[in-house]
C-alpha cells in the first residue's frame, strides 16, 4: 500500500549531522519536513556557532579506505546521496588518506541545501515536549537541552546516561615554527598534509612530566565515563609513560631522511581551507587553559604557539537504546518516534550522520508503505542499527567497526577478510536498493 507522502509531515529535532542528513533524505522523497534547531537562540556547552552540522571536536571524518569500517560506511551513505558526504568532499582539505574538512565551508554548504529545499521548513525554536502522535526523529545530539532530555527520560522511563567527551586545541598556523616542524603524512600516504613536531627522548620525558602534573578541570564522575575514542591525552598518558608513543604521538612512518629518528611526534591537521588554523591531533584535553598553554608551548615548533581555541571537556548524553529502539531506530512503544545521532548510542561524525540516514529511510518506508524494512546487518549501516538495538549488559556508544559484522560463514584467508566484508556489504546494499525501488 502506498500512502501519499505529501500528506505527511515529519518533525526533526536538531540540525546536527544526523538531523540534516535525515531531513535531506526525507525531503528528497517528497516528504515534508519541519527541522527544529534551538541554536543560536540557546547554545550548548560545546557549540560555538548556530550553524547546521557544526563539527564540535575534530574536523576529520576519518579514513576513506573502503577496507576501514568508516570508509566503507561513507561508501554506503553515498549510495543514498548522503548530504554529509557530499558536503565533506565539497569542503575537503588535505589530510593524507583521511577526509577532513573546512568546518565553516562544510556547514555553509549544508545550510544552503537545507534552507533552499522546497520540502524543508526550518524552525529556530527549542523543543521541550514530544508529541507521540507526530512523526518525529529526535536527533538532538548528546547535548540536548535539559527540558528536552527530561521529556525523553519520561517518555522512555530511563535515568540519564552519559559519557564525557573532549575537544582538542586549535593553533594559529602563522605561529608554528616551520624551521623545526615539517610537513609529512605517515608513510607518505597521500600528499604531505600534516605538520609534525618531533621530540627526542629528553624532550618527550619533560613534556610527559609536565602533562601529568598540570592542573585539570575536574568533572564529577568523568573517570568512570570517559569515551575511549575521544580520551583526554592526559588520561591516556596516565596509563603509562610509553602509552602515548603507541597512540597519538607514535613516531613510526614520520621519519625524515638526513635527520635523527624522532622519539615521539605530535601532529597537527589542517582545520580550514585557507590553512590558517591547525588542530593538534589526538590532543583532546581537560587541562585548565593556563596549563594547556604551558604544555603546548613545550612542544618543539610550538614554543610561540597562539591558541585560537582551547581544548574543553563536556558531557554527552545518550539513551539505553537496546531497551527502547528496534533496528530501524524506531521506539518500540511509540511507532512514530525515531531516534538518531549520538543520543541513540552511535559515536562519531560519520556514524551519527549514517544513523540519521538509516532512521530517515525507515521513516520514509513507514510513511510510504506502512512497513519498516531494516538495512541488512551485513552492511555497516545495518550492523550499527543492529548494535544499538541488541541487548548488551554494558551498552556504551560505539564507533563503526568491522567487529560489528556477522561472520562470513566460510573459509577464507585472514588477509582477505576486510575486502570480503566490503564486497559482501556493497552487494547486500545493492540488493536492498533493488528491493526498495521506491527510494528516489
Amino acid at each position: 500500500m502506498y500512502n501519499r507522502s505529501g500528506d505527511k509531515m515529519v518533525k526533526i529535532i536538531g540540525a546536527g549531522l544526523a538531523g540534516v542528513e535525515a531531513a535531506y533524505f526525507l525531503a528528497n522523497q517528497n516528504i515534508k519536513v519541519k527541522l527544529y534547531e534551538m541554536r543560536p537562540k540557546k547554545m550548548t556547552p560545546a557549540h560555538q556557532t548556530g550553524h547546521f552540522a557544526e563539527l564540535v571536536c575534530s574536523n576529520s571524518l576519518r579514513s576513506n579506505d573502503i577496507l576501514n569500517a568508516v570508509g566503507l560506511l561513507k561508501r554506503e551513505m553515498q549510495s543514498f546521496n548522503s548530504l554529509i558526504i557530499e558536503a565533506a568532499y565539497h569542503a575537503e582539505v588535505p589530510a593524507g588518506s583521511s577526509l577532513a574538512v573546512d568546518r565553516d565551508m562544510f556547514s555553509a554548504y549544508i545550510e544552503d541545501k537545507i534552507k533552499n529545499h522546497e520540502h524543508i521548513e526550518v524552525v529556530y525554536e527549542e523543543v521541550k515536549e514530544i508529541d507521540v502522535d507526530q512523526y518525529t526523529i529526535i536527533a538532538a545530539g548528546p547535548l540536548a537541552s535539559d527540558d528536552l532530555f527530561s521529556s525523553i527520560s519520561k517518555l522512555l522511563n530511563q535515568e540519564h546516561l552519559h559519557f564525557f567527551d573532549a575537544i582538542a586545541p586549535i593553533i594559529d598556523a602563522s605561529s608554528i615554527n616551520m624551521n623545526i616542524a615539517y610537513l609529512k603524512s605517515r608513510y607518505d600516504k597521500g600528499e604531505a598534509a600534516y605538520i609534525n613536531c618531533p621530540m627526542n627522548q629528553e624532550t618527550y620525558e619533560k613534556f610527559y612530566d609536565a602533562l601529568m602534573s598540570s592542573d585539570k578541570v575536574e568533572h564529577k564522575g568523568f573517570e568512570q565515563n570517559v569515551f575511549e575514542g575521544c580520551m583526554p591525552v592526559e588520561v591516556m598518558a596516565s596509563r603509562g609513560k610509553e602509552t602515548l608513543l603507541y597512540g597519538p604521538l607514535k613516531p613510526v612512518g614520520l621519519e625524515v631522511e638526513g635527520k635523527d629518528k624522532p622519539y615521539a611526534v605530535i601532529q597537527l591537521r589542517q582545520d580550514d581551507y585557507s590553512k590558517t588554523m591547525y588542530n593538534i591531533v589526538g590532543f583532546q584535553t581537560h587541562l585548565t587553559w593556563p596549563a594547556q598553554k604551558k604544555v603546548i608551548q613545550m612542544i618543539p615548533g610550538l614554543e610561540k604557539a597562539e591558541i585560537i581555541r582551547y581544548g574543553v571537556m563536556h558531557r554527552n548524553t545518550y539513551i539505553e537504546s537496546p531497551k527502547v529502539l528496534n533496528s530501524s531506530y524506531q521506539n518500540k512503544e511509540y511507532p512514530k518516534i525515531f531516534f538518531a545521532g549520538q543520543i541513540s548510542g552511535v559515536e562519531g561524525y560519520v556514524e551519527s550522520a549514517a544513523s540519521g540516514l538509516s532512521a530517515a529511510i525507515q521513516m520514509a518506508s513507514l510513511i510510504k508503505n506502512g512497513t519498516l524494512n531494516p538495512l541488512p546487518k551485513e552492511t555497516m549501516m545495518g550492523a550499527m542499527a543492529h548494535y544499538i538495538s541488541t541487548y548488551n549488559r554494558s551498552f556504551v556508544p560505539m564507533n563503526a567497526n568491522l567487529g560489528l559484522f556477522p561472520e562470513l560463514g566460510y573459509k577464507h584467508k585472514k588477509k582477505e577478510r576486510k575486502m570480503l566484508y566490503a564486497e559482501r556489504s556493497l552487494k547486500e546494499l545493492e540488493a536492498f536498493k533493488e528491493a526498495n525501488a521506491w527510494i528516489i
